[in-house]
């Protein structure tokens, strides 16, 4: 029974781990290295958790914890790899939204500070409540709805900004062979 409740949390919580991961050290490997260390330690502990309904939020908080103290050893997470990260869009126009790709709001996402970008993302990306956010990050509730609040308008900023720029760049068009043969 261990291995298949094992297996079920593996299959419904991988993926949002690893893009939680994956916006927090924004390298791919890293974020599989913080999933994967994630799960050996649901593996070596998880019967601990008194809870079941927890199991979530207990995933998300020992993959921010290895983060953080991965950063703190002096680990540098800075590379950036072409994968796109997912969130759901903010209250922009529509013609806003269309205009923005996904390496535009991962490229927005990614420039927010760590304070703003955590909180956005379990909010936006992984839909925790606030309460869970704070659990995950280890702040009061007030503080996830302030980092929420400021992280928004601060990514709000930067995707109409980013939007504005790529609505800027010039497309240059194909010559037709004829007139190149003038």
């Amino acid at each position: 029974m261990a291995d298949e409740e094992f297996e079920r949390l593996v299959k419904e919580f991988y993926m949002p781990l690893f893009n939680f991961g994956l916006s927090l050290s924004r390298n791919r490997s890293d974020a599989a290295d913080l999933t994967q260390h994630t799960f050996y330690t649901w593996a070596r502990k998880g019967h601990q958790l008194r809870d079941p309904s927890k199991a979530k939020t207990w995933l998300f908080t020992t993959l921010y914890r290895e983060f953080l103290a991965r950063r703190r050893q002096g680990q540098r997470f800075v590379d950036l790899e072409g994968d796109a990260i997912l969130v759901e869009p903010l209250q922009i126009a529509s013609t806003v939204v269309e205009a923005l790709d996904a390496a535009i709001v991962r490229e927005a996402l990614e420039t927010l500070e760590d304070r703003y970008r955590a909180p956005v993302t379990l909010f936006y990306m992984k839909q925790h409540t606030y309460r869970e956010i704070a659990q995950i990050l280890e702040i009061p509730i007030g503080t996830v709805m302030s980092r929420l609040s400021r992280g928004k308008e601060e990514l709000r900023t930067r995707l109409l900004d980013f939007a504005d720029r790529e609505a800027r760049k010039v497309v240059a068009l194909p010559v037709k062979e004829s007139q190149t043969h003038g």
